[in-house]
C-alpha cells in the first residue's frame, strides 16, 4: 500500500512535460545531423533518455533523507573523480573532461552538479533556518568553491559557472541578509575585475568567448562565427521556420555543433518562432512545477533541494537560449533535456529523480 501510495504522489504532470521535450530533442537532433558526421546520434540520444527515465524512477524510491546522509562520501568520491580527470582524462580540443569508461565517456563535472545540490541543501537544512553568519557564508563558499576550481583548470568554464547558481539558491534560501548579500556582490565584482586584468584565471580564448558576442563582426571568421551562424539561423527560422530537415544554415554544415550546444539555433531555423515560444513555454512550466513542489515540501532541506535544482536548470536555459540569440557569450553550457550528451541527459534526469523524491514524501511525518 505505501509503495503503491508514494508512486501515487509521483508528478506524472512534470514527467510528461519532461518527455515531450526529450522527443523533440531526439526528432531535432535527428534533423540537425541529417548528412553530417553526427548522423546517427539521436539513437545516442533515445538510449541515454531511455537510461534517465529508469534512473529517475528508481532515484524516486531512495528517500532523500537517506541521500543527504550519503553527501560527505559522495562529495568526496566527486574530488577524486575531479582530479582524475585532471591526470588521466581524455583531452578534446585542448581540454580534459572526460574519463574514458570502455566505449563511452564520463563527465564526472556533470554529475559534480547533483552532489553539490544535496551538499548545500544538506549544509543549510543543519544550520536550522538561523541568520547565517560571516563564518556560514565561507563554509558555503569553500563547500561549493573547491570543485569550481578544479572544473576551472580541465579548463571548463561553462560547467564551473553552474555550480554558482546552487550557492546563491543556498544562501538566498538559507537566511543571507542584505547587506551581506551587497558585501558579497561588491567583493564579487572586485574579484572577478581583478581575474580578468591579471590573466592567470582566463585563458585568452575564454576571455576572447566572453567579449566576442558584444561584436562578433569584429572576428566573423574566427571568435565570433559561432555565434553569427547562430543568428542568422535563428533569424532565418521567421514565424513558422524552414521545416524539419531544411534549415540552410543547419543543413549546409554553417552552424556549429546544431545538436548540442546550438541545438536551440536549429530548432529555431527548422520550426521559426512559434516553435522556438512552445519550446521556451515548456521550460517554465516545468520549472513553475518544481517550484510548487518545493513550495509543499516536507522540510527545508526538501525545499533546498528542488530549488537547487531549479536554479541550475533556470541557469543553463537563460545562458543557452541567451547565448544562441547573441544575448549572452559562447560558454558551451548545454540546453537541458534538449542537448546531445550522455552525461547532460543523466544529469538532468537524476536531478529531476531528487525533485520527485521529495515531493513523494511531502506528507510524511
Amino acid at each position: 500500500m505505501r509503495r503503491f501510495m508514494s508512486f501515487r504522489e509521483f508528478d506524472w504532470a512534470l514527467l510528461g512535460m519532461v518527455m515531450i521535450l526529450c522527443t523533440i530533442s531526439v526528432l531535432e537532433i535527428y534533423s540537425a545531423t541529417l548528412h553530417t558526421k553526427y548522423t546517427g546520434f539521436h539513437t545516442k540520444q533515445f538510449f541515454y533518455i531511455a537510461g534517465g527515465l529508469a534512473a529517475i524512477f528508481l532515484f524516486s524510491k531512495i528517500d532523500y533523507h537517506r541521500l543527504l546522509d550519503w553527501v560527505p562520501w559522495a562529495y568526496g568520491i566527486s574530488l577524486v573523480a575531479l582530479v582524475a580527470v585532471k591526470l588521466v582524462g581524455t583531452k578534446v580540443l585542448g581540454a580534459r573532461r572526460w574519463i574514458k569508461l570502455g566505449p563511452m565517456h564520463f563527465q564526472p563535472s556533470e554529475w559534480v552538479k547533483l552532489i553539490l545540490i544535496l551538499a548545500v541543501a544538506r549544509y543549510f537544512a543543519n544550520l536550522g533556518g538561523r541568520s547565517l553568519t560571516w563564518k556560514d557564508i565561507f563554509k558555503a563558499f569553500v563547500l561549493v568553491g573547491v570543485p569550481m576550481l578544479l572544473v576551472l583548470i580541465q579548463p571548463d568554464l561553462g560547467t564551473a559557472l553552474t555550480y554558482t547558481p546552487i550557492l546563491v539558491a543556498g544562501l538566498f534560501l538559507g537566511g543571507i541578509n542584505l547587506r551581506q548579500s551587497l558585501i558579497l556582490v561588491t567583493c564579487g565584482a572586485v574579484f572577478i575585475a581583478a581575474a580578468w586584468s591579471s590573466g592567470k584565471v582566463l585563458k585568452p580564448y575564454q576571455k576572447a568567448r566572453l567579449t566576442s558576442f558584444i561584436n562578433p563582426d569584429n572576428d566573423p571568421k574566427g571568435t565570433g562565427y559561432q555565434l553569427l551562424q547562430s543568428k542568422i539561423a535563428v533569424g532565418s527560422g521567421g514565424i513558422w521556420g524552414k521545416g524539419a530537415e531544411k534549415g540552410t544554415q543547419t543543413q549546409g554544415d554553417f552552424l556549429p555543433i546544431p545538436h548540442a550546444d546550438f541545438i536551440f539555433a536549429a530548432f529555431g531555423e527548422e520550426h521559426g518562432f512559434v516553435g522556438a515560444i512552445f519550446v521556451l513555454l515548456l521550460y517554465f512550466f516545468i520549472l513553475m512545477r518544481l517550484i510548487q513542489n518545493a513550495q509543499t515540501a516536507a522540510d527545508l532541506s526538501g525545499s533546498l533541494i528542488i530549488m537547487g535544482v531549479v536554479a541550475v536548470l533556470t541557469f543553463q536555459i537563460a545562458v543557452n537560449v541567451g547565448m544562441v540569440i547573441g544575448f549572452m557569450p559562447v560558454t558551451g553550457i548545454p540546453l537541458p533535456l534538449m542537448s546531445y550528451g550522455g552525461s547532460s541527459v543523466l544529469f538532468t534526469f537524476l536531478a529531476l529523480g531528487a525533485a520527485m523524491n521529495v515531493r513523494m514524501r511531502r506528507f510524511v511525518n
